[in-house]
């Protein structure tokens, strides 16, 4: 059966969740572009799956609309699913931290979300057809101490995903934020202790679940999911 979305978008890209769904996706048939500031470290993914891949500053509209005008043909047409999964962590009291540090965190989590989701709309919003998935974290819920900066963007990223599922679901655009809530396994070190295992989220088992959100019915929308390994406290 071909999937429900055809050409997907991830921003944000890395090695970690957002290469577990990229390669999930291009295993159901999607085709797929993926950005960052920093292309030259996907060239091994984009050529394991053959996708294609564009350098992006998310926090800068020309940067965002370049973007998109790549992409389009690069894809085949306009992206009908765009992740968010971009993020800037900055960490200090709030005594020491610099403003302009604290105000490129704020642009990168969450100006950054608004720009490529208000991208994504405009594409989709005459085919009434599309998703556009954010990625949060245990910040979107709640702050901790000397994470002021992390807090504020994710509070702010949740905020965005929250209204925008209320204005676009009715218009066929299905809107989804997922908090991970906890650390997520890197494939690249070990950093689980031997004593606890499985206490680190598995990013592919993360991609599943984002694409059953992709998989469901309209009829019954999810918007808002919490992932948390099973020994990580409320």
């Amino acid at each position: 059966m071909a999937p429900l979305y055809q050409r997907a978008l991830v921003v944000g890209a890395g090695s970690g969740l957002s290469a577990a769904l990229a390669r999930q996706l291009a295993a159901d048939g999607v085709r797929v572009g993926l950005a960052a500031r920093d292309v030259a470290k996907l060239d091994p993914l984009a050529r394991t799956i053959g996708a294609a891949t564009h350098a992006c500053d998310a926090g800068a509209m020309a940067s965002v609309e370049s973007l998109f005008a790549a992409m389009e043909p690069a894809l085949g047409g306009p992206p009908d699913l765009v992740v968010y999964n971009a993020g800037l962590r900055l960490r200090g009291g709030i005594a020491d931290l610099d403003p302009a540090a604290v105000a490129e965190a704020l642009r990168v989590g969450a100006y950054g979300g608004f720009l490529v989701a208000q991208a994504a709309a405009r594409r989709m919003l005459p085919a009434r057809h599309g998703a556009i998935l954010f990625t949060g974290a245990s910040a979107s819920v709640k702050g901790f101490a000397g994470s002021s900066p992390f807090a504020m963007a994710k509070f702010a990223l949740r905020g965005l995903a929250e209204s925008l599922a209320r204005e676009l679901h009715p218009k066929g655009i299905h809107v989804a934020h997922f908090i991970i809530d906890g650390a997520i396994r890197n494939p690249d070190r070990a950093t689980e202790p031997a004593d606890a295992p499985d206490s680190h989220l598995d990013p592919e088992a993360i991609a599943r679940a984002y694409r059953a959100v992709l998989a469901q019915d309209r009829s019954a929308w999810t918007s808002e999911v919490a992932l948390r390994p099973w020994l990580e406290r409320f």
